[in-house]
Formats: C-alpha cells, structure tokens, sequence
C-alpha cells in the first residue's frame, strides 16, 4: 500500500511538474512579466518613498495616462481586476440601483458574486449571441424608473474586449453611450483586454473610451504584461469626489503603490502596451489560420482579438489536454476557448497545431 501511494505521489509530482513548463493557451493571465516592466520595478525598488500614491513614480504615471486618456481623468491603482470593478461599479451605483451587462460578463460569471456584494445592486445579465451589448437588447430592461417597488437601472457594464472576444467599435460604444445618459446612467467599461480592443480596430486609448463617452474605466495591464494591479480611470466628474474613500474601503489601496503605478509608466512608454497586444493578436491570427486546416474545428465567434473559441470532437480535445492546458467554455458542446499572450512565439502555435495532427 505504502509503494502504491508513492508511485501516485510521484506520478502527481511529474504532472504538475510538467503542467508548469507547458506553454500555456488557457489564458493570457498564465503569461509572464515583461522584461521592461520587470526593469520598471527593480527601478522602483531604491531607497525609501512616502507611502499611499505620495511618491513620484505614482505622479509620473498618472502624468502619462492623463496624456493618453483626458487631461482631467482621474486614475486611482488597485490591485486586481475585480477589486477595480467593485471600485468603479460603487462609484456609479447605489444600492437600489440595476445594473446591466451580458449574461457573459466578467463581474456576472467570474467574480463570486463581489460587485454584488461590494455594491449591494442587482446585477441583470441580458442574453446575447456574441457578449455585445447593443441598445436595441438594452432599451427593454430601461423601465421602472421612479417606481420604489423596482430597482432603478443606473450603470451599463461593458467589457473591452468581450468576454467571447469580440470588439466593440467606437460607433457601438458611442450608441450605447448615449442611451445611457439619456436615461441618466452611467457606463462602466471593463477594460481588461483594452489594448487588444485598440490594436483590433486600429485606434487609440483615448478613441475608444473618454472619446465615446463612457464615464469609468477598468485599465488593465495584467494579461498584456505587467505582474500586478490594474487602475480604475474616472472621466465623469460627478464619480470622482467620493473615489478615494470607495478605494480605501474596498481595501484597493496599496500603501507601497509605487510598485502599482511604476508598471503603467513602463507599460505606456513607447507604445509597449500596443507592441504586447499587437504581437498577441498576431499569434492568435496565426493560430486560426492553423486551425482552419483541420475540418473538424469549428469557430463559434469570428475571431477579433487574442482570444478563440471553438469546437471540435471530444476525443481531440482530450488528447491535447495531456499536453496543454486550457479551458471548456461549453463543455456539453465541446466548445472550448484558447488564449496567446504577448510571448506567445510562434514555435508555440506551430507545437500546438502539431499536438493537433497528432491527435
């Protein structure tokens, strides 16, 4: 019995261990850090500095992003993804307000529940065939406004990209901008894959969110190469006057944030968030025009960004997964999703396409 249990150990020893050197298509969040941001942060890593955003990496990084975004935005550094919506999403809500997204969205799927909870407001998830929402699927869930029996729609949530990876393009934003305020509310995007969004559509930061109206943003940086910590960016004025004391409440406030803040002047000089998700779209472009040679995969969403989803017989997929990890977006369907980074290398996807003749 005793031999038994250490072949099982050993055997779980050498899988995990292989698990971890396997290059990785489940998600952009399995990538590493940028060597530019690794330098940023050693940079930062001198002396003392005042604590709480008091230092001047903070100041320099608020400094660039001003210049990409709005000379007036106001960015506030958190730690994560779903502490930087809770935080946006308080900042935009009240209790008894509604707020509405795509049955796929992050904060609806993937958060546990934590700008629920964080905000006290329902959450109203609206069906949708590729994660956009448009007006026309809106304007239903736009009533009882003024009835104290009902809560009161106050905040549309958005991703940038999509949860399924499509895009949406100023146009789009705009259009639901507009719906939104007309009916006093805001809009909150969640832009963890932002700069795959821009590089997508060919436009800037600022082309595709203060410039389409929308009122707070999520910026993310974790998938596209920064290690830690996201920033929350107000446009709306009317959301700024409470967002310190929201973020420390949240437990969003770092006292070291030079570490935080030091990543996104790295990230935004030179163009390095666009270089990241530039090379991550192409590899994920390279990889569909892989897949595309097999019949038996199927795209269930036009591929846009770096992320691709996708069908194929059951016995294949289990047959990659001894060699790769990544995730079922449909199990029952076998749908299942793959992710490049921005190292992703196309020795990657040719290793991948081979597992797949293989299989």
């Amino acid at each position: 019995m005793l031999n038994n249990l250490l072949c099982r150990i050993a055997v779980f020893l050498f899988l995990c261990a292989t698990i971890n050197m396997m290059r990785s298509f489940a998600s952009d969040n399995n990538s590493g850090v940028h060597p530019l941001v690794m330098e940023a942060l050693s940079r930062a890593n001198q002396d003392h500095a005042l604590g709480y955003g008091d230092d001047p990496w903070t100041a320099e990084a608020v400094r660039m992003i001003r210049d990409h975004f709005s000379p007036d935005c106001e960015p506030l550094f958190v730690f994560n993804g779903t502490g930087s919506n809770a935080v946006a999403l308080q900042l935009a809500t009240r209790p008894y307000k509604l707020i509405l997204c795509a049955e796929t969205a992050h904060i609806y799927v993937d958060e546990c529940g934590a700008p629920a909870r964080m905000t006290g407001c329902q959450i109203r998830p609206i069906v949708t065939p590729d994660g956009k929402l448009t007006p026309d699927l809106i304007r239903p869930h736009l009533k009882n406004f003024g009835e104290q029996h009902h809560s009161q729609p106050g905040v549309i949530y958005l991703s940038e990209c999509t949860e399924m990876g499509t895009v949406y393009t100023p146009v789009e934003l705009t259009a639901i901008t507009e719906l939104a305020h007309a009916h006093g509310m805001y809009v909150h995007v969640d832009g963890a894959r932002l700069a795959n969004a821009c590089v997508a559509l060919g436009v800037s930061l600022r082309a595709l969110t203060v410039a389409c109206g929308i009122d707070v943003l999520s910026f993310g940086g974790t998938k596209n190469g920064l290690m830690i910590g996201e920033s929350v960016i107000i446009f709306n004025h009317a959301l700024k006057e409470e967002a310190l004391f929201v973020r420390k409440q949240s437990a969003q406030l770092a006292s070291k944030q030079r570490y935080l803040a030091c990543q996104f002047t790295a990230y935004l000089t030179d163009d390095l968030w666009k270089k990241n998700a530039t090379h991550a779209n192409a590899m994920a472009a390279r990889l569909t025009e892989g897949l595309k040679q097999f019949p038996f995969v199927h795209f269930t969403q036009k591929p846009q960004s770096n992320q691709l989803f996708l069908t194929m017989p059951r016995e294949v997929i289990d047959k990659l997964l001894a060699t790769y990890f990544f995730y079922f977006w449909n199990e029952p369907m076998n749908e299942i999703r793959l992710v490049t980074s921005f190292d992703t290398t196309e020795a990657d996807i040719e290793a991948f396409l081979q597992s797949l003749r293989n299989a």
